[in-house]
């Protein structure tokens, strides 16, 4: 609860309540000590639950009879020595700023258009913290003095800025510079309407943000964003979205109520949302869906003050695939490129978080992204993970640090593959180990051999232990629902290092959070060319026809075909043939990779997944029909992909086939979990892994498993996808390490 402002909150409360008494943080959390009327105890004890400060999570409260304390009066006291205040562990995420902080930029003289405002509430945390405990000489914001009246707010408890680290004001706090055509910037008024006129005019600009800087345009300029996209060399992905407000987003985009509340809550991640009204093709490139997101810092709040446009392209600063960038030299230096002006403050990033991304999926949030405004939030085990590192996989790595009973889950780093990433995260590490005074006795790492990861681990010098890919999926979202008994386990991904040499992805286990046993999985394809195939989706298809219709794939009439030249495809099968780089998969994602390039969907990926996105986009949720599959010992489509070819040849509409397609994945997916219980008698299903990232798929299969009487549980506050199979490893580890 550090750096919420709890303390103030407890004092605040007992004082109302006429309690005496005091509060003080712990290593545990926090001890309060309550001394008056039996009913005002309860009340406070009632309020503590009801009225807890927003961003406070409470994981357990309970409470003692003690003698009676005779102390008068209420108090908040410092830790009673060093070491206690050095066991003090929690850190919190950085906060959206809040609306009295907002009114205060309107009102209070020495905050006036302040454009880093913050209070107890508000502002940021994780991004300016070097070390604990969590005060303002161990953040970046020690090199600036407070002045007298930041001072006595900063000391005075009955003040909503009491014991605010990044406390500041127009006297004495950090300060913004634009850079533009090589000249400098300092006066704020002048900063704000320089960069609603480039804006307005077709401009892009680079903002310094909370966890790193980000790259801003009209989002309704066409012209202009494709500009971006080839500066910044970001061909494909989708690009998000910051919306004026919340009535914009209504205007633009449907949304339900819990897409309303993730938008608008104090963590403000990106939320993908279904279009409603069109924006430029260039914004999500064919997609029927937006990543929107709402104003969190004071200067976007600003910014749209002045701006015409309704919203703006929101996106890392950085070129594609690199870590964002969080430096002003770095910034200064290679920003230029991509944008026309550069707007920074002095204040220091220390630690890089990119912004958090949602999708609502059976009425409840799915975080794909866990980064800004909820990481570092540690996740509360009921097994001892003390001691353990646990380094994730290779794409959208995280690590997991184990304390107590606390996991430590790092924000997003990124793709391993690239050196960048991999040097900030081999930094990012020793700087969490020493953040958290955790000192590693065991390091759990992927079973694959040649990840980034996995080599770190082996580096060490430290006991290490292997963990299967897919296992730990499963066990990060265990983890998730408090589970640690044998479950049946769905697991469908792309790419996981099997036990018997093979590329995993589609397994079906019976599971607890220690050991594993694979009953079924997809039939394995050949991935010609190895991981050229998944960036590659056309050989995902050519390969999976030709395993379905042999020597007779030449003769399909099929849009593949022609875009894509017979030699090629002739190579292609004469690897498959001699077994030259053609390992075999199991990995759902290959199915739908394949399905999307042989209706001509996407025959070359521009970013990742973008295949079975593509796929999933054009499906026709409503449809009923499916296609003919086989289960047995393995689960077979080679049927499926036949009636697929012909759906094609009879003219059968994209959409069609997609929905039929999915349909079929549900139904073979839940026929074989019923046969698992048949064998089991297991009723518990834990479904993971970054193909249950699709909505339809993921909605499906939960509901009909839930018809059927099964108890399903899936991902909300943990990724499915690889950023959090490293706390699935932390439990593995602590369950295995005897």
């Amino acid at each position: 609860v550090q750096g919420v402002g709890f303390r103030p909150f407890i004092y605040r409360l007992a004082k109302s309540n006429q309690i005496s008494g005091w509060v003080k943080n712990c290593d545990k959390g926090v001890i309060i000590n309550a001394s008056g009327k039996y009913s005002s105890i309860t009340k406070f004890i009632n309020q503590i639950k009801e009225q807890v400060p927003e961003t406070a999570s409470i994981y357990d409260l309970s409470f003692l009879e003690i003698q009676n304390n005779s102390a008068n009066g209420f108090r908040i006291i410092q830790s009673e020595s060093k070491k206690e205040s050095q066991e003090l562990t929690q850190i919190g995420p950085d906060i959206a700023v809040c609306r009295k902080c907002l009114d205060d930029l309107k009102t209070q003289q020495h905050r006036i258009s302040y454009p880093l405002i913050n209070c107890t509430n508000c502002g940021p945390r994780f991004s300016i913290i070097k070390d604990l405990p969590y005060d303002r000489s161990q953040t970046t914001m020690n090199t600036f003095n407070m002045c007298n009246t930041c001072q006595k707010e900063y000391g005075n408890v009955d003040d909503r800025r009491f014991h605010a680290q990044p406390i500041a004001c127009n006297n004495c706090g950090p300060v913004y510079k634009m850079i533009l055509n090589g000249n400098a910037i300092i006066n704020l008024d002048q900063i704000i309407n320089t960069s609603t006129q480039l804006i307005d005019n077709g401009k892009i600009i680079a903002v310094k943000g909370v966890g790193g800087f980000f790259i801003a345009c009209d989002a309704f300029n066409n012209k202009t964003i494709l500009r971006l996209r080839q500066l910044k060399n970001r061909e494909g992905k989708p690009l998000a979205v910051m919306f004026r407000n919340i009535k914009k987003v209504n205007e633009y985009c449907f949304t339900n109520e819990e897409e309303l509340k993730y938008l608008q809550s104090w963590q403000r991640p990106v939320v993908i949302l279904k279009e409603k009204k069109k924006f430029p093709e260039s914004v999500s490139n064919g997609l029927f869906s937006i990543g929107a997101l709402l104003p969190y810092m004071p200067f976007h709040y600003m910014l749209f003050e002045n701006i015409k446009t309704d919203a703006i392209i929101f996106t890392s600063g950085n070129f594609s695939d690199e870590p964002i960038i969080t430096d002003n030299i770095i910034a200064l230096d290679k920003l230029p490129n991509i944008c026309d002006a550069i707007v920074y403050y002095n204040r220091e990033i220390y630690n890089r978080t990119d912004d958090s991304v949602i999708k609502v999926i059976n009425g409840k949030a799915q975080i794909y992204r866990r980064s800004r405004g909820y990481a570092p939030t540690p996740v509360q085990t009921k097994i001892n993970v003390d001691k353990i590192l646990a380094t994730g996989g290779e794409l959208k790595n995280t690590f997991c640090l184990g304390r107590d009973n606390s996991a430590i889950l790092s924000q997003h780093i990124g793709d391993l593959k690239e050196s960048e990433t991999a040097d900030f995260y081999s930094k990012n590490i020793p700087q969490f180990l020493k953040m958290f005074r955790v000192k590693p006795e065991l390091i759990v790492h992927d079973l694959h051999p040649d990840y980034y990861s996995t080599t770190y681990a082996q580096r060490s010098g430290l006991p290490t232990l292997a963990v299967q890919h897919h296992h730990a999926h499963i066990v990060s979202c265990m983890v998730e629902h408090g589970l640690d008994e044998e479950v049946i386990g769905v697991c469908f991904d792309g790419t996981g290092f099997g036990d018997d040499g093979h590329i995993w992805g589609s397994e079906f286990f019976i599971c607890d959070l220690k050991k594993y046993k694979r009953l079924s999985h997809f039939e394995y394809m050949p991935l010609p060319g190895g991981d050229l195939a998944i960036k590659e989706p056309w050989r995902m298809a050519v390969s999976l026809l030709y395993q379905s219709f042999g020597a007779d794939v030449f003769s399909l009439n099929l849009k593949l075909f022609k875009k894509i030249s017979p030699e090629k495809i002739d190579w292609l099968i004469k690897a498959i043939d001699n077994n030259i780089n053609c390992p075999l998969s199991s990995g759902a994602g290959r199915l739908f990779d394949a399905v999307s390039a042989i209706l001509g969907l996407c025959y070359n990926s521009t970013f990742e997944a973008e295949a079975p996105i593509r796929l999933e986009n054009i499906a026709d949720y409503n449809e009923i029909e499916q296609y003919t599959y086989e289960v047995r010992d393995k689960i077979i489509f080679k049927e499926t992909i036949k009636e697929i070819v012909a759906d094609i040849n009879k003219g059968i509409n994209p959409e069609k086939i997609s929905g039929k397609l999915h349909n079929t994945v549900v139904s073979a997916t839940c026929e074989k979990v019923v046969e698992l219980h048949k064998t089991t008698g297991l009723q518990n299903v834990v479904l993971s892994g970054g193909t249950f990232q699709n909505k339809i798929l993921l909605e499906k299969i939960y509901k009909d498993l839930n018809e059927k009487g099964f108890n399903v549980f899936t991902h909300s506050q943990i990724p499915a996808n690889d950023g959090g199979i490293s706390l699935g490893q932390l439990l593995i580890a602590a369950k295995n390490r005897k």
